[in-house]
């Protein structure tokens, strides 16, 4: 239901005035990490230096902690009914339809955004918008800075306000149809005044809107949806949404302190080397340059006048730069030091800190927010692109695809969407690896398991079918090796090799020109069939089943006795030649008694 603009200004400046604190917080942040440090503390460095003469240590770990936690995380729609084969297809159908999603927005560029302000800030707001020009919902990360989220007490975000500043001219250019409202009374169209727009939108509507120009409605629009299109990542901890803290809120006064420090040890070298002389009574001329000469009866007493610059400053900028470690939780080993010690046993593990576990908490609530976006892309898209007929190409674990779907067809209200990012997140690959092949060595888990735990994309079923033929075809090989090693023993014994070596020369024959490993073998090892079986299979007597066993007469009477008396003796023999061929054979003997 549409709520009143004057009520619905009103909150939105309850819900600014309640941030106050924090948006001040965080643009004192923003200035230190683009090392605009006087801003925050004008006169803090004098004229002769007025940036930080130190590294920004802030930007360097948030933007270091950002690039480890920014990969994305394996989407998967699985299906409660495991056995059917139709159901499989369809939720492998809907795993490429949600990879569509991530990959028509470019999510994986935008997540190095995206995990830098979530640490930055403590906060990381995902909006879903539909793109009616390409008919799908698109997914894009909004800056925290401005940001005004409204929860309710079980946490579920009821409003999302965002403030933007433009001038006049902006909104003259956007909103032509409004230009005198928006210009006011004595406003030129060309000004450059900065006005306050405010983006406020909930399960019902989305409206934007003017304060200081009394509530002035840009646009406004109905949810169809009836839900919230927007998502909030928030970093765990004991504060309010009102009161959000970032990873280095509290060590932004000490990088300043550092940087000031610093400073002031430049300042008292310089002075070192620029002191005054200070000349014995006797010296009445002071040349100055290269190679000057000074005249003096006591020479040993010319000399500058000396600086004393306490121990305890430089011991305190190596306390400053263990606080800044301790306080962003960022370990002196990603600094490229010594990750080591043989002789206190100091290890990596030690040198790290609680580095693997920041990453690996950051990864638990990116996968529970992504796996509501991906929710959100599904309804959108079936709600508003329900009849059209789409298609989608990409790379889906490794593997590309292309696949052409329509959305109330293909979705069918079903908008469950895995998200993980494997037992192993926040291990770097070479620990991941070790600790999964050891959980596999003590039969923990399966091949199967660790292959979709591994954090790098892989396509598990296809890699299973390359793992097995590669396995049967080694094994063929290491068969047809060791039949090539018998040659000599059939020699010994007496056997006719030459099957044997035409076979294996004719496999490699196949081989050079290319065939399959597999095909070449098959066809040089094929059965052949020897020509007195030949001969005797066409030989048949008319009245022989084709197996050689006689045929007997029909309506069942006796066979007649052979001409001259005789008995008749049919022979059936059966046995296999030396290279394994069935040898079969029949004859009919007549004999006459004496």
């Amino acid at each position: 239901m549409a709520q009143d603009i004057d009520v619905l200004a009103t909150k939105v400046k309850k819900l600014r005035d309640r941030n106050h604190t924090r948006d001040s917080r965080w643009s004192d942040l923003m200035s230190i990490r683009q090392g605009d440090i006087q801003q925050v503390f004008p006169g803090m460095f004098p004229d002769e230096f007025p940036k930080p003469m130190v590294s920004n240590f802030i930007d360097i770990a948030a933007r270091d902690v950002a690039e480890v936690i920014a990969p994305l995380p394996a989407f998967n729609c699985d299906t409660t009914d495991a056995i059917s084969d139709r159901a499989r297809k369809r939720a492998d159908k809907r795993t490429m339809i949600a990879s569509g999603y991530r990959d028509s927005c470019n999510l994986q560029t935008l997540m190095y955004t995206g995990a830098d302000r979530y640490l930055t800030f403590g906060m990381l707001a995902f909006i879903v918008e539909p793109d009616y020009e390409n008919n799908r919902p698109m997914i894009r990360i909004d800056n925290p800075i401005g940001s005004y989220p409204e929860h309710d007490r079980f946490g579920k975000l009821l409003s999302y306000t965002k403030r933007y500043q433009k001038t006049v001219r902006e909104l003259c250019n956007d909103f032509p149809e409004m230009e005198s409202m928006i210009r006011g009374q004595y406003e030129d169209r060309n000004s450059e005044r900065l006005l306050e727009v405010y983006r406020y939108q909930d399960k019902d509507e989305l409206v934007l809107f003017v304060p200081e120009r009394k509530n002035l409605v840009l646009e406004r629009a109905v949810n169809t949806l009836g839900e919230l299109p927007v998502v909030i990542a928030t970093r765990p901890g004991v504060d309010s949404d009102e009161n959000q803290r970032g990873q280095f809120d509290d060590i932004m006064w000490v990088q300043v302190a550092r940087a000031r420090f610093a400073t002031l040890q430049l300042e008292a070298a310089q002075k070192s080397v620029q002191a005054p002389f200070a000349l014995p009574s006797d010296v009445n001329v002071l040349e100055i340059g290269p190679d000057a000469t000074i005249r003096s009866a006591n020479p040993e007493k010319i000399r500058r006048v000396g600086l004393d610059i306490p121990n305890g400053i430089f011991q305190e900028t190596a306390a400053l730069d263990q606080e800044l470690r301790v306080g962003s939780r960022y370990p002196q080993g990603r600094l490229g030091q010594q990750s080591g010690s043989i002789v206190t046993g100091r290890g990596v593990e030690a040198l790290m800190g609680g580095f693997d576990t920041q990453v690996k908490t950051a990864q638990a609530v990116f996968a529970e927010a992504f796996r509501h976006l991906i929710r959100i892309c599904f309804m959108m898209d079936e709600k508003l692109f329900g009849d059209v007929e789409k298609e989608v190409r990409g790379v889906n674990a490794g593997a590309p695809y292309e696949i052409t779907y329509t959305p109330k067809k293909d979705i069918q209200g079903d908008y469950w969407c895995d998200v993980s990012y494997g037992m192993m997140a926040g291990l770097d690959p070479n620990r991941a690896l070790v600790f999964g092949l050891q959980a596999r060595g003590d039969k923990l888990i399966s091949r199967d398991f660790l292959r979709r735990q591994m954090p790098w994309e892989m396509n598990v079923t296809m890699e299973e079918e390359r793992v097995e033929v590669e396995e049967l075809r080694d094994a063929l090989m290491q068969s047809v090796a060791a039949y090539a090693q018998a040659i000599p023993s059939m020699a010994m014994q007496g056997q006719d090799p030459s099957k044997a070596i035409t076979a294996i020369a004719a496999a490699i024959k196949g081989r050079m020109a290319g065939d399959n490993i597999e095909d070449v073998i098959a066809q040089a090892f094929a059965p052949q069939v020897s020509p007195e079986v030949a001969a005797a299979g066409e030989a048949q007597a008319p009245g022989q089943a084709p197996t050689g066993e006689p045929t007997p007469p029909q309506g069942g009477a006796p066979m007649s006795a052979p001409q001259g008396g005789g008995s008749a003796l049919q022979n059936l023999l059966a046995g296999l030649s030396s290279s394994g061929s069935p040898q079969l054979a029949a004859s009919v003997s007549r004999r006459s008694p004496a």
